[in-house]
Formats: structure tokens, C-alpha cells, sequence
């Protein structure tokens, strides 16, 4: 409550102050007497009240919204901005997708190379081999005895001293896949 009325005191003296020099100016024998008609709201008035009650609608937890202005999100990572920024939008298919997305199926044997199956974000199957790009990176390595396949993802850190990462992804059995 006490919170309140500090808000409505500087606006109640500024409002008094504004009055003031109007008031010493006139003559207070010239002026009329008061009419009973009910007074108009003043441009001032209204812009108060509507100040008034956007702080009371603020301080009570409702009404306050944000808007950004064509600023950046606050919560956003500056570092994940740095990454995407200068790549253009993505290309369709698997060449678009991050490393995050996509799910290792399985890995099969051609020839004396080694193809990786994958399941797309566009829930589409792909099969990749070593030197293969997706957007954030390329594949190094595939191995099928130990059903792993190594990723080097790019990344644009200022505090990492290479600026690549290798990502992991490993195929999982039946049963740790239902744990």
C-alpha cells in the first residue's frame, strides 16, 4: 500500500506545481464563480491516469509486456548467434541439418568403405559416408565395429583454441534404447 502512495505523490505535486503559476497570475476577485457543470478531462489528466494504471497493472504482475525494438534476445547465446551468422539460411535435405538432429540407425559395409545410415529432423533416412557435410560440420570417421561415427563440428567460440569440435555418435542396442 505504501508503495502506491509513493507513486501518487510526485504526480500530485507535479500537479499542484504546474497549477501554480496559472493561479498567482490571475486576479482571485476576477475570477468567475464555479460553474456546476462537471469539468473536462485535460490531455494531462488523461495521460496520467493512463501512467497510474500501467504502474498499478506493473506492480501487480499483470499487463507488462516486452517489446525488443529489432534488438536482440537477451536470452539468446551470443556464441550460438556467431555460429549461424554468415551461413545463410539452410539448404533442404541433410546438407540443413545440424549434428544435433540427426539420429545414427545404423552403419553398413560397401566395399572397403562404410556407409552410415541416418534418421533425419524431416524423419527421412540417409545414408552418409566419411568426407560427407551436414551444416554444422562433416564426417571424419565411421567406424562399424564399434558403431561409432565421429563428426567434426564447427564452432565460432573466441575462447576455444581450435574452432572445430569432434562429435560422437554411437549406435545404441535395443535395450539401452528402451531404457
Amino acid at each position: 500500500m505504501t508503495s502506491r502512495l509513493w507513486l501518487t505523490v510526485p504526480v500530485f505535486l507535479g500537479m499542484t506545481l504546474a497549477g501554480t503559476p496559472r493561479l498567482l497570475a490571475e486576479d482571485p476577485a476576477a475570477t468567475p464563480a464555479p460553474q456546476a457543470a462537471a469539468p473536462v478531462p485535460s490531455k494531462d489528466s488523461e495521460t496520467i491516469n493512463k501512467i497510474m494504471q500501467d504502474n498499478e497493472a506493473m506492480l501487480s504482475g499483470r499487463g507488462f509486456t516486452y517489446d525488443p525494438a529489432g534488438r536482440r534476445d537477451p536470452f539468446r547465446s551470443l556464441v550460438d548467434a556467431a555460429n549461424t551468422v554468415g551461413k545463410g539460411p539452410r539448404p533442404r535435405g541433410i546438407a540443413g541439418m545440424l549434428i544435433s538432429e540427426v539420429d545414427l540407425v545404423g552403419i553398413v559395409q560397401k566395399g572397403k568403405g562404410a556407409l552410415a545410415f541416418f534418421n533425419g529432423s524431416d524423419n527421412k533416412g540417409y545414408f552418409l559416408r566419411v568426407g560427407d557435410t551436414l551444416y554444422d560440420g562433416k564426417i571424419i570417421r565411421i567406424d562399424r565395429r564399434t558403431g561409432i561415427v565421429v563428426f567434426r563440428q564447427d564452432i565460432n567460440d573466441p575462447r576455444s583454441i581450435k574452432p572445430y569440435r569432434d562429435v560422437t555418435k554411437r549406435l545404441t542396442t535395443a535395450e539401452e534404447g528402451s531404457l
